[in-house]
Formats: C-alpha cells, structure tokens, sequence
C-alpha cells in the first residue's frame, strides 16, 4: 500500500483555497474593524469570533449532511463548489464597503459591512468539514498522517500566498506613509488577489478528482480490513464507539480546543500587537507570519514520516512543548525589542514547526476512531472543538489585551497550549503506532 501523492496534493487544494481565506480574514479584518470602523477591541474580538460561534453549528451540520449527501459528483464536491462561489463574490464587497465608508463614514455602511462578513462567513462553513472530509474518504487509515501532512502541506502554501502578496503589497513603510498623510489603505487589490486564487484551487480539484469513484476503491479497501476499525457492534447491529475510545475521544478534543485558544489568539492579534506594542505594520506582521508558515511547509512531509516512526500522540507532544517555549521566546522579544529582529524570524520558524507537528496529526486521530460513513461527523467534532476554542479566544485575549496589557497575549497563548499537553497524557487511542499493534507493522514504513 502506498500513498498517492499527486492525487492527494489535488485534493489539498480546496484546503489550500481555505486557508489562503482564513489567513487573509485573520489578519486583514482586525485591522478594518480597528482602523477604519474605530471598534475597540473588545467589539472587534466579538465579531473576529463570530466566524467561530457559526462554526460551531455549521461545521458538524454540512459535515454530518454530506456523509448523507449522494450525487453523481459525490458526497463532498457539491458543498465546495457551492460555498467557494458564494465566498468569492461576497468577499470582494467587504474592500468596497471598507473604502466607502472611509470616505464617508454612515450607520448604513457599517451595518452592510457586518452583514456581508456574516454571509461570507455562512458560505465558508458550509463546505470546510466536507473540503477536509474528502481526504479521509479516499485515503486509507494508515496512510492518513502522511496525506495529512500534504494537505495541511496544502494549505500552508495558501497561507503564503497570502502573505507573500500582504508583504508585497503593503510593506510598512508604504501603510506608514498612508496613516501620516491621513489617507486610507485600500485592500482591494489583495481580496482580488486570494479570490482568484481559491476560484483557480477549486476549478482544477473539480475538474481532476473523481471523487465518487475514488471514495468507492477506499470503501471496498477498507472493507478487507476490519481490524482498522475501532468501532464495535453494540449488538443490535448498530457500531458503536466502546468507552475507552470515547474517553481517549473527549480527552483528544479537549486538548485540540486548548492548543487552539492559545494559537489562535496568537494570529488573530497579532498584526494588531505588533502595531501596538512594537509600531510595526502590516507588513512586519506578516513577514513574521510568513516565516512561520515556511516553517510548517518544509516541516509537513517530515512530520508525517515522523510520526508513522514514533507515533502521532508522541510527535503531538513534542510540538505542543516547542509551541509553548516560543510563544514564551516571543513575550520576550516583542517586549525588549522595537524592531523585527532575526532570532523573531528564527522563533516563528519554530512555531511553524511545532504547529505542523500538532496539526498533521489531530485530525487522523480523530477520524481514526470512527467507521468510514461518519468521516464528516468526526470531522465537525474536531472543527467543533477547535471553533469553540476560538470563539473563546479572540474575546479573552482581546479583553485581556485592553483591560491589562497588550503584552498578556503571549503568556495567556504559551498557558494554554501547555494545558493541552496535559489533556494529551490521558488519550490512549488513534494513534498509528496502536494501529500496528493489531497487525498493521507492514504499514509503518510506507514510502511517499
């Protein structure tokens, strides 16, 4: 058995076109909330989190709704057809109503702003548990963590996209330039930019992957092995989760939401902190978050490797304690510098390590624990987790930031995410190394 690369790499690219959202919407709509509609932070955290609080109805719903959608394109590919469109045309309205109500500012535009966020963000629910469902459908269970890697592979690229083009088109000397003279900074041309690029992604996934037939083969593969399947007969002919699994479950879920509340409340603040605490712009922010990203890129396909060696719990937790070191290193630097120094660029490197090392392998332990029909179910469990956590987060830290000291953000980050080292200790199933135990030794040494 082996892992088809180029087929995973096309499926990734509907969660490349997700990321390369997410990391824009992270960075660019604080700012717009802050600068041009003058909310504090707390009114704005409110609404960064409201993505969040609509997650954690819309992703277990269209994820449990796909497992029961049958088309002739599939389960999962009319979702991430429909939501793409809709997100692409609604985003483009947000940089027309930001610079509008720039040069006139009115109740009405902001309220059309709101409102157009909120639909945004409905269309982008809709289709990221079935975006991310696709790869566990047509991908073996032992192989999981390795594709995973690709996929979240994937989507760090997007996310450089992203920052790449953010670096470019808004260096700090250029925003600085426009604040002094009074003058707006006009994000239009970089909507366009990551519209164009997630339309292109979600074309060419349409037009190379089958995804009915290809979920077919991995369904009749996978029937020829029921030793991959944790789930038991409860004796009524229903499969069900025995006890230990949902302990490991709750336990695994619980430190997914607590790594997320201390991540995200590091990306979502922190081309606003930097401003703040640093006086650096967007352009400083996001070369910091694009070292990170890198990091994580040329770190997806070892960290795979890694841990069908040593196992995904273990390799989990070596990221969790790396995160946690460096998002302490980062109090640290942020406070006694006023510049982007290069040992910043060398500690996000690192977090972009310890990131992939923890994201590779949360959603294959997750889904390992369920049987093939439920992969959407379980994926809106592990979103359900991590969106709770970051509907938490923005508000917390965001409150915090104001009430105490914009420098709370990386202690209240590196707190969190040793939490979940914790809850870590108490999962005892998912992981791949427990797969080989039941016969699966031959699976460990796959090659790419």
């Amino acid at each position: 058995m082996k892992l088809n690369n180029k087929r995973t790499i096309l499926v990734g690219l509907a969660f490349l076109s997700i990321c390369a959202f997410w990391q824009m919407h992270d960075n660019v709509i604080p700012l717009i909330l802050t600068k041009t509609f003058h909310m504090n932070e707390t009114y704005s955290g409110v609404i960064m989190a409201a993505d969040n609080i609509l997650a954690l109805f819309l992703l277990p719903f269209f994820g449990s709704l796909s497992d029961r959608t049958s088309t002739k394109l599939g389960k999962r590919m009319p979702f991430i057809l429909f939501g793409t469109g809709c997100a692409v045309i609604l985003m483009n309205l947000l940089p027309l109503l930001d610079n509008s109500y720039a040069a006139e500012p009115s109740p009405l535009k902001l309220a059309s702003f709101v409102i157009v966020l909120a639909l945004l963000l409905i269309a982008m629910g809709t289709y990221r548990s079935p975006a991310v469902a696709l790869m566990p459908d047509v991908t073996p269970k032992p192989l999981r963590s390795r594709a995973n890697a690709i996929i979240n592979l994937m989507g760090a690229v997007g996310g450089v996209f992203y920052l790449a083009f953010a670096a470019v088109l808004y260096p700090n000397s250029k925003v600085k330039a426009l604040e002094e003279a009074g003058k707006h900074v006009d994000y239009q041309p970089l909507f366009l930019i990551v519209s164009a690029v997630m339309f292109l992604a979600v074309g060419i996934l349409f037009l190379t992957i089958r995804e009915r037939k290809l979920t077919e083969e991995n369904q009749a593969l996978e029937a020829q092995h029921p030793e991959w399947n944790l789930a038991v007969d409860d004796g009524s002919g229903n499969e069900t989760l025995p006890k230990p699994v949902k302990r490991s479950l709750a336990f695994l879920l619980a430190s997914i939401a607590l790594w997320f509340i201390g991540y995200n409340g590091v990306t979502t603040w922190f081309s606003t902190y930097v401003d703040v605490v640093m006086g650096q712009g967007l352009g400083g922010a996001s070369q910091c978050l694009l070292i990170a990203t890198v990091g994580a890129v040329v770190s997806y396909i070892p960290i795979g490797a890694l841990a069908a060696k040593i196992g995904r719990k273990r390799t989990i937790q070596i990221g969790i304690v790396l995160l946690a070191a460096c998002f302490a290193m980062g109090y640290v630097l942020t406070t006694m510098y006023t510049t982007i120094t290069p040992v910043m660029f060398v500690v996000f490197a690192l977090v972009g390590f310890a990131w992939a090392a923890i994201n590779v392998n949360s959603l294959p332990m997750v889904v390992e624990m369920c049987k093939g029909s439920d992969i959407g179910k379980f994926t809106g469990y592990y979103y359900t987790a991590s969106m709770a956590a970051q509907v938490v987060t923005p508000v917390l830290a965001g409150t915090l930031m104001r009430q105490i000291d914009y420098r709370v953000l990386f202690p209240y980050a590196a707190l969190f995410v040793a939490l979940s080292f914790v809850t870590m200790l108490f999962v005892r199933h998912g992981d791949v190394k427990a797969a080989a135990k039941k016969g699966l030794e031959a699976f460990e040494d796959m090659e790419d």
